[in-house]
């Protein structure tokens, strides 16, 4: 029977969600852990010489750091450590003294193959166990990949993998490269198999891979708890249980379970990890995660929304993230869609000159309602909510930018909404520009609350007083009014964010005077 390894990659895979920043003292339980689980080989993390080397992080630019984290009794246990081809000089890498680190997997796209494989001759030379691991497989023509096969051949690695890293493979994508890989690949190379969950497929097709009539030996990586950008990984503690059953391996769960309960969960909590709507459409597409994560983050759009965009995209950039490619199709789809503006001198006549209560969502609106009610009866005042319905007191008008929003507004007040040109509607009073009233600051530059300040400033209003534009606390329970509009991002977003809209409000309040509601 052919031998199955598991290679658990939590401590560098895992850092996509918590930006490598497990803590010295976890990084050193997290390896104990895996060691005592008998897990076959342990990822401790990057090795790049893009960072300043921090001991609470798994990305470490010289090898001799990882030292003091190894467990002292491992000795079932393989150590490798990660490089990004273009991330790390090769030539400075010390030779292999047997001890510590032994392995290097050596990731690389295909635009890269030809100058990684020469990188990968010194990891080699060095006296390192070599992984080749060739992102995103599915990318390569079977003839690319018979290519890169043959080259992997006479370089003679520990392991070639076939990487699923969209977690985009069905069962016959990767029986389909198995056998081309297993047909092709010298004998004494590994066959490795990397695997995300975009699509809750990992589980099902490991227990493909080790359900085949071959006689190759395997290795399949796998991270505890799944732990992993976006939808995460194969899970190490299901996968070394399932292996326990059926194949009679020798893993123990118990310590994989405590560091769930003693390390992961906390950062689970913080920001989680696993299948969404999102990850499903970059993998339904073939494109990079961090372009769902990005899209996801705006808040503004809806699921039809992203998968416009990711229909948009040119097949060339999908499989590397670009910000500013992903930054630009966004704004251009929200920039399309149709004007409708013959009420807009009519509302510019009401405006002009005028002081404009503008009620967001923030839970100051709830906290104030009496008084915002009172303040918005007085005469000469207009009232504006922003993306929702404002429960306390009849606003003249709604200003809405968000498509997630609009779809949840009541239809039979939409008569009195001014939205934006990026939303798809009928029978609302009026319907203007969007890239017109963007700001200049990325984390806010199309933030409703701010696109509606930008329209009153046009259209000539006097004096803005904010209600419930409170920024967001990192306890999510205490940044909206209503429960039912509340959104998860995580606390980095809400700080830029915050950030942003102080600096654009600064901004804006030199054109027009603009006051906090109660203070």
């Amino acid at each position: 029977m052919n031998e199955i390894s598991v290679l658990d990659c939590t401590l560098r895979d895992g850092g996509y969600c918590n930006e490598w920043q497990f803590g010295k003292s976890n990084i050193k339980k997290i390896l104990k852990g895996l060691s005592e689980a008998n897990i076959d080989i342990i990822e401790c993390g990057f090795l790049t010489s893009k960072v300043q080397y921090s001991t609470d992080v798994t990305k470490f630019t010289d090898l001799s750091q990882t030292n003091e984290f190894l467990p002292e009794k491992a000795e079932s246990s393989l150590f490798v450590v990660m490089a990004n081809y273009g991330e790390y000089d090769f030539s400075e890498l010390g030779e292999c003294s047997g001890r510590g680190i032994a392995g290097i997997r050596l990731a690389f796209h295909k635009k890269d193959a030809k100058n990684a494989l020469e990188a990968a001759k010194i990891i080699i030379e060095k006296g390192y166990r070599l992984f080749l691991q060739p992102m995103v497989s599915l990318c390569y023509s079977d003839s690319e990949f018979l290519s890169l096969i043959d080259a992997a051949n006479r370089l003679n690695p520990y392991a070639f993998y076939i990487v699923d890293s969209f977690g985009e493979m069905k069962r016959r994508d990767l029986t389909r490269l198995f056998y081309m890989v297993e047909h092709n690949l010298s004998e004494e190379i590994l066959i490795g198999f990397h695997s995300h969950n975009n699509m809750q497929l990992a589980y099902s097709n490991v227990q493909r891979l080790v359900e085949m009539q071959t006689a190759r030996n395997l290795i399949i990586d796998s991270s505890v708890y799944g732990m992993g950008r976006g939808a995460g990984n194969l899970n190490t503690e299901l996968f070394t249980e399932y292996l326990n059953e059926t194949r009679g391996s020798q893993y123990d769960i118990k310590p994989l379970l405590g560091i769930i309960d003693e390390v992961l969960d906390g950062f689970y909590q913080q920001r989680g990890w696993g299948y969404s709507l999102p990850n499903y459409l970059s993998a339904l597409h073939s494109a990079h995660p961090n372009y769902a994560f990005y899209l996801d983050e705006r808040k503004t759009l809806t699921v039809e929304g992203m998968n416009e965009i990711f229909l948009r995209m040119d097949d060339g950039k999908k499989y590397e993230f670009d910000k500013a490619y992903i930054e630009s199709l966004y704004l251009s789809y929200m920039a399309t869609g149709r004007t409708q503006e013959k009420h807009k001198a009519e509302l510019e006549k009401l405006l002009k000159g005028k002081e404009v209560l503008l009620i967001a969502p923030g839970k100051s609106a709830e906290i104030w309602k009496e008084k915002i009610a009172e303040y918005a009866s007085r005469s000469g005042v207009v009232t504006i909510s922003v993306n929702f319905d404002y429960p306390h007191c009849e606003t003249d008008f709604v200003f809405i930018s968000n498509m997630r929003r609009f779809r949840e507004f009541p239809a039979e007040k939409r008569k009195k909404c001014i939205i934006t040109s990026n939303i798809t509607a009928d029978g609302v009073y009026l319907q203007t520009k969007y890239r017109d009233l963007l700001s200049d600051v990325e984390a806010v530059s199309d933030n409703s609350g701010l696109m509606a300040i930008k329209f009153l400033m046009k259209c000539g209003a006097k004096k803005i007083l904010l209600a419930g534009m409170d920024g967001y606390s990192h306890d999510n329970a205490e940044n909206y009014a209503e429960k039912t509009l509340a959104v998860f991002m995580n606390d980095a977003m809400k700080d830029a964010i915050n950030e942003g809209m102080k600096k654009v409000l600064e901004e804006y309040g030199k054109r027009i005077a603009i006051e906090v509601f109660g203070k």
